[in-house]
């Protein structure tokens, strides 16, 4: 299936490990040209490398931290000044902050909140104009299973995600006249570097594939999903053949959610 990727230009935040650096492989895989974001500049130059010894192909990087209104304006005019234009979003920055209630100080909230939300919005009001000229464009905002389900002890990130969700309908109902898709995913148990820490932890001396059935056991599918998995959904959602989907939050968790 040609995605119509080609020539596209896609700008993803936190990039430089996990799904985000995975999506920017598989668009650049697609065709397409690729600035990533994050904070830390020798991680950024890893990504690149990687990319480029899979692909031979460079893809442009901004270090900038998505909180700050000034890094999102500069990270987008830069990535416009390289490419001649942009045509894609992935919210991918974020965290895993969960906690109960009564330990979540309010710098915790602010944090989790001007990452995941605030973030979002400033590269999202950002590229808005160039989208709203061109008359097309793809967010993607990543959020997690926990902004529809919410556990105990999952703040405040459950709340940010969910945040996130009600962000996503409702700028996709807003700028749909404008040609412009907003989706979203929720993400399950995916391999990171979070996880990688829990099997360390707690069964340092078992194989991936042991910890993966045994951390899953509540995944129908009943194994942790890896970040290729995840890039590769997100990769359809932005693209055209995605064209006339928007306003919706695909679950990428082996089919452990009790909503759709």
């Amino acid at each position: 299936m040609d995605l119509g990727l080609a020539g596209k230009v896609a700008i993803i935040t936190g990039a430089s490990r996990g799904i985000g650096f995975q999506t920017a492989l598989e668009l650049v895989r697609e065709g397409a040209d690729v600035a990533i974001i994050a904070r830390r500049e020798e991680r950024l130059l890893e990504a690149q490398a990687k990319i480029k010894e899979a692909t031979g192909k460079e893809v442009h990087y901004v270090v900038a931290d998505v909180s700050s209104e000034a890094d999102a304006k500069r990270a987008v005019a830069e990535t416009v000044e390289k490419f001649g234009h942009v045509d894609i979003l992935v919210n991918n920055a974020g965290s895993s902050a969960a906690s109960s209630f009564e330990a979540v100080a309010d710098e915790d909230w602010q944090c989790d909140l001007d990452l995941k939300i605030f973030g979002a919005v400033h590269f999202i009001r950002e590229v808005l104009p160039y989208f709203k000229a061109q008359k097309s464009g793809a967010i993607l905002n990543l959020t997690a299973i926990a902004g529809k389900t919410p556990p105990a002890n999952s703040l405040p990130t459950s709340t940010s995600r969910a945040a996130g969700l009600a962000l996503t309908k409702s700028l996709s109902k807003e700028f749909g006249p404008y040609n412009i898709r907003v989706n979203a995913v929720s993400i399950g148990l995916i391999r990171s570097e979070q996880i990688e820490r829990m099997w360390q932890n707690n069964m340092p001396n078992a194989p991936w594939e042991d910890f993966s059935r045994a951390a899953s056991s509540n995944t129908p599918l009943g194994r942790i999903g890896n970040t290729e998995e995840a890039a590769k959904a997100i990769t359809f959602l932005v693209s055209d053949a995605a064209s006339y989907i928007s306003g919706v939050a695909l679950n990428i968790d082996g089919g452990a959610s009790a909503v759709m």
